[in-house]
């Protein structure tokens, strides 16, 4: 259904089709991170959400990061099949920018974030590599 001609699987949507996988890659490449595996859908959750770091606020950012790019395939998915609408995997990225920064306000409303920093630096932008670790999600 993605144009591949692969069999539609959560595996394969979400991690190794050829149209939607190379997300992944461009969004490690966004937050500064370097690695996290193919295997199943829950331990590439896992792995991505550790890949950072372990301090709390690391993992939540990932987590709402990791939600983010699968909400993004499978929307751009839905586009596609339904209603013959493609977008380029940069603009895919901008989604998964756009969304997580959306949903990082509606937790903090007060969250005082310019999508231009947010845009290149998101952890600088959170504050997450300080020691105290003021960020906190409240979704873990």
């Amino acid at each position: 259904m993605t144009g591949c001609g692969g069999l539609e699987t959560t595996h394969h949507l979400f991690l190794s089709c050829p149209v939607f996988g190379p997300l992944w890659r461009l969004v490690r490449a966004w937050i500064g991170i370097s690695t996290a595996g193919l295997n199943t859908l829950q331990d590439h959750l896992v792995q991505f959400t550790h890949s950072a770091g372990g301090s709390r606020p690391r993992r939540s950012f990932m987590q709402l990061i990791w939600l983010c790019c699968i909400w993004v395939v499978w929307t751009e998915r839905n586009n596609r099949v339904f209603k013959d609408k493609e977008a380029t995997l940069h603009q895919m990225l901008d989604k998964v920018k756009l969304h997580s920064l959306w949903w990082l306000k509606t937790v903090n409303v007060n969250l005082g974030l310019h999508s231009h920093l947010w845009w290149s630096s998101p952890f600088v932008c959170l504050g997450i590599d300080r020691v105290d670790g003021f960020w906190y999600f409240g979704f873990m």
